[in-house]
């Protein structure tokens, strides 16, 4: 599991192909429901696990906004409070469930300087024993020093 840092990272240490440290979120049935009550999301498969099996899933399943969420810790928790999230971009697959962690990994992909920040896209997954939940790109952005 990451650690929130109380230090940014300096911008001038982050260097393409840099692997971040993992984090693993326990999932279970009340971080899925408190997700989705969060972000106002009362679809039923994500509160009823007989609504949601009667659907063809394995049992109720995270939304996206919960999704989005983690992985906007997972890149913060790396990046320090100076880290700005700058843009998410995922694509969902299996879903997140009830006794399957979610395993988050990242490595950056790109690193350019823009008058006064420096900008970093992240490769981000996050996945679980029924394979990749959450893949694509996190841009984050630092202040130079």
């Amino acid at each position: 599991m990451t650690r929130e840092r109380t230090e940014s990272l300096d911008a001038a240490s982050i260097e393409i192909g840099d692997e971040l440290p993992g984090f693993e979120l326990l999932v279970t049935s009340t971080v899925i429901v408190a997700g989705a009550i969060a972000s106002r999301d009362f679809m039923p498969a994500h509160h009823d696990a007989e609504f949601a099996k009667a659907q063809g899933a394995p049992d109720l399943f995270m939304n996206i906004h919960t999704t989005n969420g983690y992985m906007s810790r997972f890149i913060t928790d790396w990046a320090g409070p100076e880290g700005m999230v700058r843009s998410i971009k995922i694509r969902l697959g299996a879903p997140a469930v009830p006794g399957q962690p979610l395993r988050f990994t990242g490595q950056v992909a790109q690193k350019r300087v823009a008058e006064e920040e420096c900008v970093v896209e992240v490769a981000v997954q996050a996945a679980n024993g029924l394979g990749a939940h959450a893949t694509g790109t996190v841009v984050v952005s630092f202040p130079l020093r």
